[in-house]
């Protein structure tokens, strides 16, 4: 099995962005998207979640889409009322069914910072 990990961190105040939903969908090559799952970060803004991969998965696209602008808005925090994203989406691969990816963010109300990390 993989392992897809997460860890969001809130830009506007450094602090870990929890409780933040997270959907992870794997996107075929006609654009048919399967969910995976649906879960939300803990406390300290992070996830790692187990996911089973078909062989040929490096055929296949993922996204990891991200709900930015409920977790701004349930918070309360600056600038939410104005923002413009509202959700962030990520597209990427899982080239070895039994890889680890770790896929880290900082997020504020109007932009992200995404990297890969082995």
């Amino acid at each position: 099995m993989a392992t897809l990990s997460t860890h969001l961190l809130n830009s506007t105040d450094g602090s870990h962005a929890g409780h933040v939903g997270i959907c992870v969908f794997q996107v075929h090559s006609n654009g048919q998207r399967l969910r995976l799952l649906d879960k939300a970060t803990d406390s300290g803004g992070r996830f790692t979640e187990a996911i089973k991969l078909p062989m040929d998965c490096a055929q296949l696209a993922y996204e990891m889409v991200i709900q930015s602008g409920a977790y701004f808005a349930a918070n309360g925090l600056a600038g939410a009322g104005r923002q413009i994203v509202k959700e962030i989406v990520i597209r990427f691969a899982m080239p070895d069914p039994e890889g680890s990816y770790h896929i880290p963010l900082m997020i504020a109300p109007h932009s992200y910072s995404v990297w890969w990390s082995a």
